[in-house]
């Protein structure tokens, strides 16, 4: 998410709904706050050929996946991390 997104309060927002929404086509986003916290975001939807590669992207995890002989627990990924790092000795600290 866009974190130099603009600040609105949620009144201003009301307010200018429709500038912001033509704002928004233009790409830009919007923080909407009210009493100062974030209540929600004015994005731009995704492009078409970013869904696309999103698409890409699954399709390609799913065959790497395929070439991968047997099943895999996440889990035992996980503990043999936990060895790999344990494996190592403690560096002194300062």
């Amino acid at each position: 998410m866009d974190s130099n997104a603009e600040k609105v309060s949620a009144f201003e927002a009301k307010t200018r709904l429709s500038e912001l929404l033509r704002e928004t086509e233009k790409g830009m986003s919007f923080r909407i706050l009210r009493r100062g916290k974030e209540v929600a975001r004015l994005i731009p939807p995704l492009r078409e050929d970013r869904k696309q590669d999103l698409k890409k992207v699954l399709t390609s995890f799913r065959e790497i996946r395929g070439r991968v002989p047997g099943k895999i627990k996440i889990r035992d990924l996980i503990e043999e991390g936990r060895r790999y790092i344990l494996s190592f000795p403690e560096q002194p600290s300062g």
